[in-house]
Formats: C-alpha cells, sequence, structure tokens
C-alpha cells in the first residue's frame, strides 16, 4: 500500500521507494503513456493514435469494427481536424451514449466523463454538480463541451496529444488525501473496462460519502 506523506490533510510527496511499491496494484493510474499526434506522422502513427484514443475515450471497451466512427476517424487522417476535436466526435458519438449515458446514472455519466476526457477522478462533490446543472440547463453537447473546451483540457493536451490517465500526477500535491483515494477508487488496472465492472448498469464508483455534500441527492 503506497504510504503517502501528508501535512494538513493535503499530499506532499510520494517518495521513489514509496511509488515503486504500489505500480503493480495501479500500472494505468502510475505510470500513464503520452501518445501525440505529429504533422508528418504516418499512417501506422496515425492508426496508433486513434487506437488510443479509442482505448482512452471509451475507458478500455473492446469497440467492434462495426461500432468505431469512421468518418471521424477520415476527419483525423486527413487532418481535417485535431485530435482534441476527434475526442471530442467519439465522446458526442451514439456509441459513447449507449455505454456511458442511456445505461447510467447522470452521476456515474459526469465521473466517467472526467475520467475519459479530462484523465482524472471529480475533485469534490462541487464539480459534479456544476456538470450536472450544466446537462441539465444546456443539454449532453454542452456537458461534454465543457470539459474539451476547458482550459485544463488544453493547458494539459492541447490539440494533438490524447488524453490520457493523469489522475496520479496531477492530484498529488494539489489535492486532499480523499481525493487522490477517490481517483484510485474510479480507475481500474489495464485488464478492467468501464462497462464490464458492472454489465446490469452503470454505478458510481466514488462513494457519495468520500464526496462534500451540499444538498442534493446522489443518484
Amino acid at each position: 500500500m503506497t504510504r503517502i506523506k501528508r501535512n494538513g490533510g493535503r499530499i506532499l510527496e510520494i517518495t521513489e521507494g514509496e511509488a515503486s511499491e504500489s505500480r503493480a496494484n495501479f500500472p494505468a493510474v502510475m505510470e500513464p503513456p503520452v501518445v501525440e499526434l505529429y504533422p508528418r506522422a504516418g499512417e501506422a502513427e496515425v492508426q496508433a493514435v486513434i487506437a488510443v484514443a479509442y482505448k482512452q475515450v471509451f475507458g478500455n471497451i473492446h469497440v467492434m469494427e462495426s461500432e468505431r466512427i469512421v468518418s471521424a476517424e477520415s476527419l483525423l487522417r486527413n487532418r481535417s481536424i485535431s485530435v482534441r476535436e476527434f475526442v471530442r466526435l467519439l465522446a458526442k458519438s451514439d456509441l459513447y451514449k449507449e455505454s456511458f449515458f442511456h445505461c447510467t446514472s447522470n452521476n456515474r455519466f459526469i465521473e466517467l466523463n472526467f475520467k475519459h476526457l479530462l484523465g482524472r477522478a471529480p475533485y469534490n462533490h462541487s464539480e459534479i454538480i456544476e456538470h450536472l446543472d450544466r446537462y441539465q440547463s444546456q443539454g449532453y453537447d454542452a456537458e461534454i463541451d465543457s470539459y474539451i473546451d476547458s482550459d485544463e483540457y488544453v493547458k494539459t493536451f492541447g490539440e494533438n496529444v490524447v488524453p490520457y490517465h493523469r489522475g496520479f500526477k496531477s492530484q498529488v500535491g494539489q489535492q486532499s488525501v480523499a481525493a487522490f483515494e477517490r481517483m484510485i477508487r474510479l480507475f481500474g488496472g489495464d485488464a478492467s473496462s468501464d462497462t464490464s465492472l458492472n454489465r446490469t448498469g452503470q454505478k458510481r464508483l466514488v462513494d457519495p460519502k468520500q464526496l462534500l455534500r451540499s444538498g442534493r441527492g446522489i443518484v
């Protein structure tokens, strides 16, 4: 188990020895790959970027050939869109809605949006409430756009880096120990997928007790 040095409830650092101790349990969180589409990338590199984008945005589920968003792939292959816009099209696709929206609660849907599009867990309940309000008042597309058009996304991934699971690096030194623990709960290893976890309907992975309450029910 990782031993976290803390002061006043904040994570200050995890030593290399301590990090190594937990790598076996959380490989995808500890060492996320950074995949970028370069201007002169060949077909093999483009295909690799597309594969990584599917894996990230669709939570490691198996996407069948007939389910692929071919029109979006073609636009990326022709450099008509950036990786950021490709991610946006994947997240707005019918496949994404069927996999993570129609079969789950709104709260779980938002948790997964954070994971798939920003590479981290929600820091607190206020973030979930903000996105719930946006979805209810502005709709599905506005909810997806709010992640991809955010300063956080642009600063972290830019136009051509595929989002990756960065919770470990981003939350150490920035968020509370509870936030770090929420990230560990939300992120599984490479062998798990975000649909295989619960085939009868998605359930929230972050315990409501771990989130700050603001008077609203959690479904």
